[in-house]
């Protein structure tokens, strides 16, 4: 962990945030895409990072994704595994490994609980996130080359999504990959997260997700939504 205080992601937000706010109003995608690369990697210099360790071990890296909207410009950038919702109109940009890790998380559940695993169980320590947390390691070698994510090494410009908006857009969403389904509203979303972490908190049939609603917390994954007029 590069930083204490925080965990590798929170900390890569929290660079990425200040970066944000001391960039030029007219930055393109691509100029935002090399601008926050290298004030990501000025920090692993100022914590007298081994660089070439993080090059040969990604995982290690401070990694986020970002849904970036711009004003002046009129588009959204997504870089990661984000989401935004244009004018009543669904945009993602998912990691490739997602779906196969979370259908092999889901199979190896149910073939526990049918041979009489105590389900409670799978709330304080997940088997299923166990038994591919090798294929989440090992995915993470193709960041930046299978997908885009922030973590101070080029961003693989050709994995970023970019959407524009139209001259009579009215209205955007941008949020995190923490909801399964983004709706128009907050409420749409947040009643359809509730619902599924109510009917299937092992996150194995209703949604398939590479870990459970896991004791003590709120939701399976952290969430941001944002809705505006624009």
């Amino acid at each position: 962990m590069i930083n204490s205080k925080y965990s590798n992601g929170r900390y890569c937000m929290e660079l990425i945030s200040q970066y944000i706010n001391i960039v030029k109003k007219d930055v393109s995608w691509e100029e935002f895409c090399q601008g926050v690369t290298q004030y990501i990697f000025q920090a692993y210099r100022l914590n007298n990072q081994d660089i070439e360790f993080l090059k040969a071990n990604p995982f290690e890296r401070l990694t986020a994704s970002a849904a970036v909207y711009s004003d002046l410009r009129k588009e959204v950038w997504l870089i990661g595994d984000c989401q935004t919702i244009v004018d009543n109109e669904f945009y993602d940009n998912p990691k490739p490994q997602e779906a196969p890790l979370a259908l092999k998380r889901s199979k190896v559940i149910k073939d526990l609980l049918l041979k009489g695993y105590d389900k409670d169980k799978i709330f304080e320590n997940d088997p299923g996130r166990a038994a591919i947390i090798e294929g989440i390691i090992e995915g993470c070698r193709y960041q930046n080359i299978r997908f885009s994510v922030i973590d101070g090494f080029p961003i693989a410009l050709d994995k970023v999504k970019v959407i524009n908006l139209k001259e009579d857009s009215k209205e955007v969403v941008l949020a995190t990959d923490g909801y399964p389904f983004l709706k128009p509203t907050l409420k749409e979303t947040e009643d359809i997260l509730q619902e599924i972490l109510f009917e299937d908190p092992l996150l194995i049939d209703k949604y398939k997700a590479t870990k459970a609603l896991m004791k003590g917390n709120k939701s399976f994954d952290d969430r941001t939504y944002v809705r505006f007029k624009v």
